[in-house]
């Protein structure tokens, strides 16, 4: 699996890497592994405005379900479609590749300074 360069995770296992102006927001491999069989992903509105640290949505598996946080202010542009009728390409496809929401973000360097590289986060977790 090929990570990308500039993704970035935060403590709450959701992943966010900025691309041509807009952030893309998605669970990492750990999350995704933990949580199992993936069976729901409840998404925002288009539009919605969150800031750093609130709830977005909601993934749920045959284990657990999982509030998603996010990792950035901003407002969402897209959501990943996809996932509402397949939320089981979490567990398909690699981490990186897949993204729930994509939103523009506000204070983008500031809110990421807490935030880690993909590797180090993979430290804290193993």
């Amino acid at each position: 699996m090929t990570v990308k360069e500039n993704i970035l995770c935060s403590k709450s296992h959701e992943y966010v890497y900025e691309e041509n102006g807009s952030c893309y927001i998605g669970l990492t491999d750990y999350a995704i592994e933990q949580l199992g069989d993936i069976v729901f992903v409840e998404m925002p509105e288009i539009g919605t405005q969150y800031s750093k640290g609130e709830i977005f949505g909601t993934v749920e598996s045959v284990k657990a379900a999982s509030e998603l946080y996010m990792p950035v202010s901003g407002s969402v542009e897209a959501i990943n479609e996809e996932l509402i009728e397949k939320p089981e390409l979490l567990n398909e496809v690699d981490f990186n590749e897949i993204w729930l929401i994509k939103v523009s973000a506000e204070a983008f360097e500031q809110d990421i300074k807490d935030l880690v590289s993909y590797d180090s986060y993979k430290k804290e977790v193993e």
